[in-house]
């Protein structure tokens, strides 16, 4: 699970990537709108928290855009700004909840717990199937033809993706951005060798699916 931290407060962007990843989760920070949205673009996070008052663009603006494009991410802004009527503004735009600075760490998390708990419009629910495969993403497993087998994190994380858009060519740098995250420096070759990984497994359960590489391009799971 990846959060995107938007938030011009260094001390307190650090500290809420510090606790966040105490719990698990994969971080990224940014400090101003023009990159926050930036990030956003890339699609590579489950949850975003979203200071209101950002240098650059501010928050009300990154969050209408990213709503005019048709990005559904979970948004959650966390601002100074409490007054009844900036409330009702921010939901309005889009955000999925809102918090009011100071707050406790101990209430962000259940209202991180309470969004992911929701149905995601465009990613339902924690099994994935498509052809003979099966895959449960909370627990890593991948099932096919009464076989089973348990996927690292890594690997894990570039099945799901592909099953979640089966047949469709999916660019190298979205499979990076997505799987590693869009700040990460990771070499071509790493996703070549999860690539292979994850082709091996497939032969291992003699799979109907495959990897196809297309060139210059990116990959496709397909039958």
């Amino acid at each position: 699970m990846r959060i995107l931290i938007i938030e011009d407060d260094a001390t307190l962007a650090d500290s809420l990537k510090f606790q966040l990843e105490n719990q698990g989760f994969e971080t990224d920070v940014c400090h101003d709108g023009e990159d926050g949205l930036h990030f956003i673009e890339q699609q590579a996070h489950d949850l975003i928290l979203l200071d209101r008052m950002l240098p650059s663009m501010d928050g009300a603006t990154v969050l209408k855009v990213t709503r005019a494009r048709g990005i559904s991410t979970p948004i959650i802004f966390v601002t100074a700004l409490g007054e009844l009527t900036d409330r009702i503004s921010g939901l309005d735009l889009g955000a999925d909840d809102y918090l009011v600075k100071p707050f406790a760490f101990e209430e962000l998390m259940a209202r991180i717990r309470c969004i992911l708990r929701r149905p995601r419009r465009l990613e339902g629910g924690s099994t994935l199937s498509f052809g003979d495969l099966s895959y449960d993403v909370d627990l890593k497993q991948l099932s096919c033809k009464g076989r089973t087998l348990t996927l690292s994190h890594r690997e894990g994380a570039l099945l799901e993706l592909f099953l979640r858009n089966p047949g469709q060519t999916i660019p190298r740098s979205s499979i990076l951005s997505r799987v590693w995250g869009p700040d990460a420096e990771v070499e071509d070759g790493n996703l070549d060798n999860y690539i292979y990984f994850l082709r091996r497994r497939l032969k291992s359960l003699n799979s109907s699916l495959s990897l196809k590489t297309i060139r210059g391009v990116g990959y496709q799971l397909e039958v």
